[in-house]
């Protein structure tokens, strides 16, 4: 897949805005309802301790009772409180099983108080699970797809507590680069300072752009408002991004290569085992059921193949139009980009995920 870098972004599309941020909020709770596919008590003890904390909220005693539901799981819950967000509003979650529960679908979550990093409570979350996938077993295989034990509440959690920050009042703003460039950074100020007809903006480092609001007229918000939707062409280094585990490779449109030479080995070699079961006769007292090896190997060597010689500084294009006629596959290139990397003709950041 090729990757052409010299379109027009909007500002907002790769920048952040400095104290403009979300908050992770975490919290632990209980999923019931569940169809005999919760946590075991006896493997999952704390369940059966915050099950009985719930019920004598709810004025139930059950200390000394003998309870073994197979019906309710424990599960952490997690969102993210979004910035600006107020009071009564909601927001999405994600429940977790950290017992043996089997699966969370058709259960639901009672109410869980979430937690931010200062251990305050920002939002309740309660509701039906929604669980994406399925499990079925029987006496001797089973089947399972996807992740049961996992699933979401969208709206899920009402904001109990604000986040106090005043972002009217900022007297400076700075925005942050998503990725870092001086060139990108330096047209972004560009931009900027022509929108407005004065120097507000000033580059500090590659990540980094600050604004002064003084003397602009504008708040913060209306000052985010007006340039946010200004459009720049950034620039990207030369890179190469493969993912290994899917075979997919892509690359930058500024990739270059120096001159090399290449080829794929043109010797396969199949080694197939087919084991067969040897018998004795019929009525034999003495001999014996055995399993014996049958190996099979094949060698295909493919005589087309050629050394390709790549010339100095070709195009992207060039180069996959290049490795195509080699019949060469995304596995294939992998290995070649790889290898052309180490020889140092590769002029990219390889970046391997």
């Amino acid at each position: 897949m090729c990757v052409d870098a010299a379109a027009e972004v909007r500002l907002k599309d790769i920048i952040n805005i400095e104290g403009v941020r979300g908050n992770d909020l975490v919290g632990y709770g209980l999923v019931v309802g569940l169809d005999g596919t919760g946590d075991g008590m006896r493997n999952s003890p704390y369940t059966e301790e915050a099950l009985s904390s719930l019920l004598e909220r709810l004025g139930v005693n059950v200390q000394g009772e003998d309870f073994r539901p197979r019906n309710v799981a424990a599960v952490v819950v997690t969102g993210t409180l979004p910035p600006f967000a107020r009071a009564g509003s909601q927001i999405d979650i994600t429940v977790s099983a950290i017992g043996d529960a089997k699966s969370l679908l058709g259960g639901t979550l009672i109410m869980t108080p979430l937690h931010a990093g200062d251990g305050q409570v920002y939002a309740v979350a309660q509701g039906p699970v929604l669980a994406s996938g399925f499990s079925a077993e029987g006496e001797a295989a089973s089947v399972k797809f996807g992740a049961p034990t996992s699933g979401s509440i969208p709206q899920g959690a009402r904001i109990e507590r604000e986040i106090d920050f005043d972002f009217g009042s900022m007297e400076t703003l700075r925005l942050s680069l998503r990725s870092p460039d001086f060139t990108t950074a330096a047209r972004i100020e560009t931009a900027i300072n022509t929108a407005f007809g004065k120097p507000i903006a000033t580059l500090q480092d590659p990540g980094t752009i600050e604004l002064a609001m003084a003397g602009t007229g504008l708040s913060p918000v209306h000052m985010i408002g007006r340039i946010e939707n200004l459009s720049i062409t950034p620039e990207q280094k030369a890179r190469i991004v493969i993912d290994q585990k899917s075979g997919t490779v892509v690359l930058g449109a500024d990739v270059k290569i120096s001159k090399f030479a290449v080829t794929q080995g043109n010797l396969t070699i199949t080694v197939r085992e087919t084991p067969f079961v040897s018998q004795p006769n019929p009525f034999s007292r003495q001999g014996e059921t055995i399993v014996l090896p049958d190996t099979t190997i094949t060698v295909d060597q493919n005589p087309e193949r050629r050394i390709a010689e790549v010339d100095e500084n070709v195009s992207l294009s060039d180069l996959i139009e290049g490795l195509n006629a080699l019949g060469v596959g995304p596995r294939e290139l992998i290995d070649i980009l790889k290898s052309v990397k180490a020889a140092g003709a590769l002029h990219a950041e390889l970046v391997l995920m």
